[in-house]
């Protein structure tokens, strides 16, 4: 039900041409490539949502490489993205990676994960 009222919202929101939205292709270099620690949280929510979807699943198999996890939590994924989404829509000017990091840091804390002082 919740996503079919998420759908229409969309929907909506397309067919009136309130936002004009940006393909990530747009910030490809001449090589192809697209230089994820300096888009901006402007430009992913300014984007197509099946691009930001790409590059939210990007940001997280990064994230969990580093962090040497090897699976995939789909629920927990689809709710960080959003609080990303919604960090960035509130936050423009602030990178991605810097709207993920304090994303992140939130859910440690809502789970009571303490982080080693650098």
């Amino acid at each position: 039900m919740r996503y079919c009222h998420l759908l229409a919202v969309a929907m909506t929101i397309a067919c009136s041409g309130a936002l004009a939205q940006t393909p990530l292709s747009t910030y490809v270099d001449s090589n192809g490539f697209i230089d994820v620690q300096k888009l901006t949280c402007a430009q992913l929510a300014g984007t197509y949502q099946e691009d930001a979807d790409a590059l939210t699943s990007w940001y997280s198999g990064w994230y969990n490489g580093l962090a040497k996890k090897h699976y995939l939590d789909l629920r927990k994924g689809k709710v960080v993205e959003h609080e990303v989404i919604q960090y960035c829509k509130a936050n423009p000017d602030k990178l991605i990676i810097e709207a993920i990091a304090v994303v992140f840091k939130d859910e440690r804390a809502k789970l009571g994960v303490r982080m080693k002082a650098d």
